[in-house]
């Protein structure tokens, strides 16, 4: 993976939320929607963007497309996800994401065919 892809990928704020929530742990769509509080579309549009750049993976669970970090990412995206995830836990919109993601976690537990929590 290629650092120019990188940021590329870091340049725009509801991606660098995505990346942000997902260092969490695997989630679907809806469930994006609901912690970032925005449209399906929009979030979708900016996943597949994300995914044609290898900064998440996708697997399909029923109807359900389950989003998470790469299992093996490259030295150069670990290093960046960590400085987001530094810098995230100072900004209040990060830190509103990461509260509602824990307050909804034992909701998508409950209701996610594919176990996303």
């Amino acid at each position: 993976m290629e650092l120019i892809q990188i940021y590329e990928c870091l340049c725009d704020a509801t991606r660098l939320r995505l990346l942000n929530v997902l260092g969490q742990g695997p989630l679907c769509v809806c469930h994006f929607q609901e912690i970032l509080g925005e449209p399906q579309v929009k979030i979708s549009k900016h996943l597949a963007y994300l995914r044609e750049r290898g900064l998440v993976e996708v697997e399909r669970s029923g109807n359900w497309m389950v989003y998470e970090l790469p299992a093996k990412p490259s030295r150069e995206l670990k290093a960046n996800l960590a400085c987001l995830q530094d810098c995230a836990a100072e900004n209040p919109l990060f830190r509103r994401d990461l509260a509602r993601l824990k307050k909804l976690a034992p909701k998508f537990a409950g209701t996610s065919p594919c176990g996303c929590a």
